[in-house]
């Protein structure tokens, strides 16, 4: 695994050992970066099971001014950690060290407390997690989203997510191999 562009760009990441984190690949990690490139910058991203971090990584090393991590497996916060301590970034991120459904419940309470772009990648095997974590950011956490947020869920081409979440409609749907990227964004008329 390697940071494709950017200020970390051909630097390699280390992934978590085993079958319990799957990370996203280089080719499907350009294309979403190719669709986000007119707002990363300065963007305030939030990469939910986030793993070895290569999404947030990423989007720090293409301008985004926050990456906060949400990740509870030992494994991957160990690589996570890792990876930031390597590449010597050393601001500019938070890492939150429990489960996706618990932050978002709690909100986010440190700097910039609404995200431009949420990325979210659960287990694939766990299906019910994309429709809990999206229902609760189109419901009961969609103050953390700020005006114009994107939503973007990483999942199996095979396995099509809803085209609403509560107050989140999806807006695209892109599908490369194996995987799907699907876009959501608020519909404020249904918040």
């Amino acid at each position: 695994m390697r940071i494709i562009a950017g200020d970390f760009r051909s630097r390699t990441l280390l992934a978590p050992r085993g079958e319990a984190t799957r990370p996203t690949s280089d080719r499907l990690r350009e294309t979403l970066f190719n669709v986000l490139a007119p707002r990363i910058s300065s963007a305030r991203f939030l990469d939910l099971y986030s793993g070895s971090g290569a999404i947030g990584i990423e989007a720090l090393s293409r301008g985004a001014s926050l990456a906060v991590f949400v990740e509870q497996s030992r494994p991957a916060l160990a690589a996570l950690r890792h990876n930031l301590e390597t590449l010597k970034i050393i601001q500019g991120f938070r890492i939150h060290s429990i489960g996706v459904s618990t932050f978002l419940r709690r909100g986010y309470t440190g700097p910039a407390p609404q995200f431009d772009i949420v990325f979210l990648d659960p287990p694939w095997d766990a299906a019910d997690e994309y429709a809990s974590t999206l229902d609760l950011l189109g419901g009961a956490a969609s103050g953390l989203l700020a005006e114009g947020a994107v939503v973007i869920a990483e999942h199996r081409r095979k396995h099509a997510l809803a085209p609403r979440y509560g107050s989140l409609h999806r807006t695209r749907l892109l599908e490369q191999g194996d995987a799907a990227l699907s876009s959501y964004a608020l519909d404020l008329s249904v918040r």
